[in-house]
Formats: structure tokens, C-alpha cells, sequence
């Protein structure tokens, strides 16, 4: 059966304290978010680190480039022998060796010669600089030179870009495409960072039906899943999803130790409010270690968090309208696993926009508007869309940013100013 937090066991976010209250956001975010660390590193080959925080220093082992080469395809040449040289009074050389990339010359450049060389190639003894072949005829064995090569001309030198010893990336870079490039030049195929945690979703409701299911009256199709897994892999994560669960405690409580073995984290959607068939609060409300309550926030107050297994593995149980459980994801889990990948700013980007229609908020509580970011002239605005029910699937796909009205406010009139949250920046 699934276990109390054990003493000991690995950093995971504090349950609220059981007290009838009403938790301010900031509050309930700071009390999931405590403890949480970045998952122990692990070794991963180049292409399975993409995306993934590096989790140690690397050094270079060798210069880049590691040799003097070619950066272009052309002609190496002694200065000298091309001064002057033109369209109209172009210069003739002995071509005494032809150089492809990979290779090396073994001649060495002598008076009145040339050696053809492309680009990469190692350039060889005695070249000053590199006339391009668009400046020739491209001839063998014998080249007309049209322009001259000024000293050092298209040559990569050794260690201009990296030198040996110099350390290309720093633990805690997030690796791209233009990092795992880096660090494949300096030989590593394989790379220390922190894993992709691995999230488990569960959708739980004896009304919800799989996606491509046949409705009948009164059933509907599990959105939340799909989304929550979706919020999950954006957010850096490895997800699975399960369900849909009934409301039934013995299949959610089986449903829940079935998956402990693969997860590092939970997220339920669904049965966390004060109805009679919230089976998801009335099995882990006996469970010490995972405790309810609210957070004066629309959409999204009731939540719950805490701890299951021997493992102590984080879960989130988040609520059932589809809008609640994916502002409640954004706002809540998606910094705790920002966290768990290692990533130094765990929070989406905010910025201020000017409201562009009247916009009513619920008192005491911080409103999470579904909203229209633009930039027009310069300037960021932003329109509320459509109803904002918590049922309201249509309008939160339609969006791109969250409006955040504080608790205080009842009403932002068109025109004023208000903090958005971005949905389309990591």
C-alpha cells in the first residue's frame, strides 16, 4: 500500500499545513516549491541530452579550429607572387599540388607557385593567404589569379575560436543545438546532465470517457490528460498518462501504486473539491502525507499536494474543469519541474500590456484571464478572450498569455495596465 513520507527520503515539496484557511498564491507556490531540487545527474549520450541541463563544467581538450585551415575554396599563395593582380592584369602560377579536406600537402610553397586547397583543408608550408576560386580561372596546372590575397587571407587559425583548456560550457547551460555542436567539436559524445523528470498524469472522473471513445448522454471526452501531459512534455518533462480512472477508491488507490515505480511525480486532475464523488481527496486525505485546501486564485482553488510512497514522490492533485487544471499546472507544477531539470529560472516570463477592454475580476482572489498578447507600435497589448469559465476550452485555445489581476482589484478598465504571463515563452 502506498506509505506516509518516510524520514529521510529525497527533497520534495512540503504539504500545506491543515488549517481552514484560504492560502495566498504566493504562499501555496513557496510551500510546493520548498525542498525541490534538481534531480541527481545522470550520463547520456550527445543526442539524448538536448534539451537537458548540463550538470558539470566542460573543458576543451583541443583548440578549435585545431589547425591552421582553409575557409574557403581557392588557391594558397605567397602574397608577393598575387601583388597587384586584376581582372586587367591578372597573374599566372604553377598549381604544384591539389589539397581536399582531410588531406595534407606535403609540398611546401615556393616562389611563383600555388597550390589548389579546399575549404578546410590544413594549409600548406609557405602560404601566406588564400585567393578564392571566384578570383580565377580555377585552372590546372596552371591558374589565372585576378585579385591579389592581402597576409593571413582566409586562413582559420588554430585556437582562434576555442583554445585548449578553455571550458565551453558552464553547469547549468540548457543544451540546444548550437551547445551539443560545441561539445561534439571538443570530442564529447556523451554529456552529465540533469534528467527529464519523469510525470505521470491521471485523469480521474467516472464521467470521462478515453479520447476517439463513443459519448453517450451525460459522458464526455478526458481533455485534461492529454493537456497535462502536453503542459508536461513543454515544460522539459518525460510524461505518461493514465486514465481515465474511475471514481471509485480502490481503483484510484490501485491506479496511484501502479504508477510510483516510474514516476517522479504525480498529477491527478479531478475529485479534489467537496462534492460527495471527489474520490481523489476522500482516498489520499487519509494518507498523512497529502492534504487539501484552497488558494484565492480563478480559475483553480482547490488544490492539493504532498508526498506518496517509500520514495516520497511529489504529487499534484489538481481540479477537474479543464481551464482550472491547466492554469493550476502553469502556475503551481510547471516551476516544480523547471526545478527538478536543474533550470536556474524556473518561472515564465511576465510583462506589462495594456488591457485593451474592461475586464472583471472576483475580490480577494488573483484572476488568471485567458488573454490575446500583440505588440503593436512598440508597445505590448492585450485582449481578454472570450467567457472565462473554467469550462471553456475554446477560449484558452485561442490564447497565448494569462492576464494576473491581483487580489484587490475587482475591475481593469480599458487601457490600464496589467501584468501578463506568457504562455508562448519557456
Amino acid at each position: 500500500m502506498i506509505a506516509a513520507r518516510q524520514s529521510g527520503s529525497r527533497s520534495c515539496p512540503e504539504p500545506p499545513t491543515r488549517v481552514g484557511v484560504v492560502r495566498s498564491v504566493e504562499d501555496h507556490l513557496q510551500s510546493v516549491l520548498r525542498g525541490v531540487v534538481p534531480l541527481d545527474p545522470i550520463d547520456v549520450g550527445l543526442l539524448d541530452a538536448q534539451g537537458c541541463v548540463l550538470a558539470e563544467d566542460v573543458t576543451a581538450p583541443w583548440p578549435l579550429p585545431s589547425f591552421d585551415n582553409s575557409a574557403m575554396d581557392g588557391y594558397a599563395v605567397r602574397t608577393a607572387d598575387v601583388e597587384g593582380a586584376s581582372g586587367e592584369q591578372p597573374v599566372t602560377l604553377r598549381v604544384v599540388d591539389d589539397v581536399p579536406a582531410g588531406f595534407r600537402s606535403t609540398a611546401t610553397l615556393r616562389e611563383g607557385a600555388a597550390i589548389r586547397i579546399m575549404t578546410g583543408a590544413p594549409i600548406p608550408e609557405g602560404t601566406e593567404g588564400i585567393v578564392p576560386v571566384e578570383d580565377t580561372d580555377g585552372g590546372m596546372p596552371e591558374v589565372r589569379i585576378d585579385a591579389p590575397a592581402a597576409p593571413g587571407a582566409h586562413i582559420r587559425r588554430e585556437g582562434e575560436d576555442v583554445a585548449r583548456g578553455d571550458v565551453v560550457a558552464t553547469a547549468g547551460t540548457v543544451l540546444g543545438p548550437r551547445q551539443i555542436a560545441l561539445l561534439a567539436a571538443v570530442g564529447r559524445a556523451r554529456a552529465l546532465v540533469h534528467p527529464r523528470p519523469r510525470v505521470v498524469v491521471m485523469s480521474t472522473g467516472s464521467e470521462l470517457v478515453e479520447i476517439g471513445g463513443a459519448l453517450r448522454p451525460g459522458l464526455i471526452a478526458d481533455s485534461n490528460g492529454p493537456s497535462i501531459a502536453a503542459a508536461a512534455v513543454e515544460a522539459g518533462a518525460v510524461a505518461y498518462r493514465v486514465g481515465p480512472v474511475k471514481d471509485d477508491a480502490p481503483t484510484v488507490l490501485a491506479a496511484l501504486e501502479d504508477q510510483l515505480v516510474r514516476a517522479d511525480l504525480i498529477v491527478t486532475t479531478g475529485g479534489v473539491s467537496a462534492g460527495a464523488y471527489d474520490t481523489v481527496k476522500a482516498v489520499l486525505s487519509r494518507m498523512g502525507s497529502v492534504e487539501f485546501g484552497k488558494v484565492a486564485m480563478q480559475p483553480g482553488m482547490p488544490q492539493g499536494h504532498g508526498t506518496l510512497g517509500p520514495d516520497a514522490t511529489p504529487i499534484f492533485t489538481l481540479p477537474g474543469n479543464p481551464v482550472s487544471a491547466y492554469v493550476s499546472f502553469e502556475v503551481f507544477v510547471r516551476p516544480v519541474i523547471r526545478r527538478m531539470l536543474g533550470h536556474s529560472e524556473v518561472y515564465r516570463p511576465v510583462v506589462r500590456a495594456v488591457c485593451t477592454e474592461n475586464l472583471r475580476s472576483p475580490k480577494d482572489k488573483r484572476q488568471f484571464a485567458r488573454g490575446l498578447l500583440t505588440i503593436e507600435d512598440g508597445r505590448y497589448l492585450v485582449r481578454p478572450a472570450g467567457g472565462q469559465g473554467s469550462h471553456m476550452l475554446g477560449a484558452l485555445a485561442a490564447t497565448n498569455a494569462l492576464i494576473v489581476v491581483p487580489e484587490p482589484v475587482t475591475e481593469v478598465k480599458a487601457g490600464e495596465p496589467v501584468a501578463v504571463l506568457r504562455l508562448d515563452e519557456p
